[in-house]
């Protein structure tokens, strides 16, 4: 896939098929995320691959999308290590920088996935569950698996409404 066309072709998706989703795939998306760019090479990024059931349920019941979770073989818990932060703004800047390498590839793999944010509601109970310690901060949960319908189409606003000048 094309870089491009990945970009302009990926979609959140939110509804899966039962189909495990391999190992092998699941650390792919997790390499593809530590590549994102950090300030000073810092690469604050820290991951939990949830393909436990019993433990991914539990994760689901901490969010009101619970659905998602529900429905996707896999989730990965991705946090930003505090102790390897050196900056607040310029370290969660890298995170969506890795999150989105991650949504990335999960759609060149030929599968869906989607960033909830939500459920940093419930960031502490998400660490609990998840034996994480304090230096830990939930950035979002990922859900992946295989889409249960592919060709979901989107809008964006157009160039003219969003570049505000050319100096």
């Amino acid at each position: 896939m094309e870089l491009l066309e990945g970009i302009y072709t990926r979609r959140s998706i939110r509804q899966f098929t039962e189909e495990t989703v391999e190992r092998e795939r699941l650390l792919e998306i997790i390499k593809a995320g530590t590549w994102a760019p950090s300030g000073l090479n810092n690469q604050p990024w820290r991951f939990v691959a949830v393909t436990d059931e019993g433990v991914r349920l539990k994760l689901a019941g901490l969010t009101k999308y619970r659905n998602v979770i529900e429905s996707a073989p896999a989730a990965i818990a991705v946090f930003a290590d505090r102790e390897a932060m050196y900056h607040e703004v310029k370290d969660h800047q890298a995170m969506w920088a890795c999150l989105q390498n991650m949504l990335l590839a999960a759609h060149a793999l030929g599968l869906g996935a989607v960033w909830l944010g939500e459920i940093l509601n419930s960031a502490d109970r998400v660490r609990s569950l998840l034996e994480m310690p304090e230096s830990l901060e939930l950035m979002a949960v990922v859900a992946v698996g295989h889409p249960a319908r592919r060709g979901q189409t989107s809008q964006r606003k157009g160039l003219e409404e969003v570049l505000l000048k050319e100096i």
